[in-house]
């Protein structure tokens, strides 16, 4: 089994790949519109394409590479005047306090929150009001989406939130993904073959009749598997480059006002002051989008953006942390880094084969959510972090690495219902 038949240039930064995860990359690779890619370490199968993979295109854009997270990435934040002792003392009420005040799973906000819908295409606007945008910023979702407080090797305090862009996010994939995955052309053609009649009778008004068709079948239509393209320059592209970078903005907002939360509640228990967030010392990157690049549309699956001396944050599992790293520009891995460990059981497999007094012992000294309800997310899912890391050494410069001391996530997150970065 090999990468790349394409002959297409390729740079793997993994040791052990699932056959399924090889098979998907290279079906991507093939597809005439992809220039170059590259595999992250912490690659696992996905929807479409494998998770922890960077491809480049010319001129196309594909919303099934992006995935169904738009925006899901990571945030962290060193909090200044803060002990770690401090933070372990009072653990338990943190960990309350946080879960008072940032809704997780399924739940949202009772009060809504200003966001624009400026630059958003209509349809992209009525959908994000659907999936109530205003009330869904500020919570955290479930599946592998978490908020943690730690510390460094040198006792200072980071928060770490991993989100994305909720519901929202998806609804406005799934819509793309739908579109690019019918033609308009053959759903035309379709209308034409089955409607004689109606361009005998009525042909001044054959035209919208067709036009309503073909915008109600592809309303109709769901989300595809496959490698379905959209042109940078059709109607289509341009609505959904629009949407895209709207729902990645507003991913990195939810973060934003989930960090800013999560900071109150500390300094709220530990009867501190919050003069307010630091934007200078605030890391906020994504790891599921489209960006341009030289003139090509580089998607980032599941992968970190690692320009040099960019920062990013790399998390690994509910026991071992997150490392705050900076980018070295590596153009070989298309400028990325993994975007966490990368599972290694599902979460079907994990909730029937693993043990909760393992995931509990694993926890011993972490203020964390640790039961059947999470087990599906304990340390023994994932790849090792360590390994992941060495693997990446030409990616990324380790910067800290950061121990939890409070977990917070989703207790009822698993199987369909749990939002993850696919």
């Amino acid at each position: 089994m090999s990468f790349n038949s394409s002959e297409k240039p390729v740079a793997i930064f993994a040791d052990i790949i699932e056959s399924k995860a090889v098979d998907q990359f290279n079906s991507a690779m093939a597809q005439p519109f992809a220039v170059a890619g590259a595999v992250m370490p912490d690659v696992h199968a996905g929807y479409s394409l494998p998770i922890g993979s960077v491809i480049a295109t010319d001129k196309v854009i594909v919303p099934s590479w992006v995935g169904y997270d738009i925006g899901c990435g990571m945030c962290a934040y060193p909090l200044k005047g803060v002990s770690k002792l401090a933070v372990q003392e009072h653990a338990k009420s943190i960990f309350n306090a946080i879960y008072d005040r940032i809704p997780v799973g399924p739940r949202i906000n009772t009060e809504q929150i200003g966001y624009s819908l400026d630059g958003m295409s209509d349809a992209g606007a009525s959908i994000a009001i659907k999936k109530k945008y205003t009330q869904v910023i500020g919570s955290l979702g479930g599946g592998n989406h978490f908020i943690e407080v730690g510390a460094d090797e040198n006792d200072q305090v980071w928060i770490v939130i991993h989100s994305g862009s909720r519901g929202v996010g998806h609804a406005l994939a799934s819509h793309y993904m739908a579109c690019a995955a019918f033609s308009r052309e053959q759903l035309g053609k379709e209308f034409d073959q089955r409607s004689a009649n109606v361009r005998k009778h009525n042909p001044d008004g054959y035209e919208a009749y067709k036009e309503r068709f073909i915008e109600t079948k592809m309303r109709q239509s769901r989300p595809k598997e496959g490698h379905y393209g959209l042109h940078e320059d059709s109607d289509l592209g341009r609505d959904y480059i629009a949407d895209l970078n709207w729902a990645l903005d507003f991913a990195l907002a939810n973060r934003r006002e989930m960090m800013i939360r999560v900071i109150a509640a500390i300094c709220e228990n530990l009867n501190i002051g919050f003069e307010g967030l630091d934007e200078a010392a605030l890391i906020n990157r994504n790891h599921n989008h489209a960006v341009k690049t030289d003139g090509l549309w580089i998607h980032r699956k599941g992968a970190t953006q690692a320009e040099e001396g960019m920062m990013g944050v790399i998390p690994g599992n509910m026991r071992d942390g997150s490392f705050i790293v900076r980018g070295k520009g590596n153009r070989e891995s298309l400028f990325s880094s993994s975007h966490g460990a990368g599972r290694v059981l599902g979460r079907r497999k994990a909730k029937a084969s693993l043990d909760v007094k393992d995931f509990e012992e694993a926890m011993i000294g972490i203020q964390a959510a640790v039961g059947r309800g999470t087990l599906d997310e304990s340390p023994f899912v994932y790849k090792n972090i360590f390994d992941v890391m060495q693997q990446q050494s030409d990616l990324v410069e380790v910067v800290a690495h950061v121990k939890p001391i409070i977990n917070i996530k989703d207790t009822g997150a698993s199987g369909r219902n749990a939002e993850k970065c696919d």
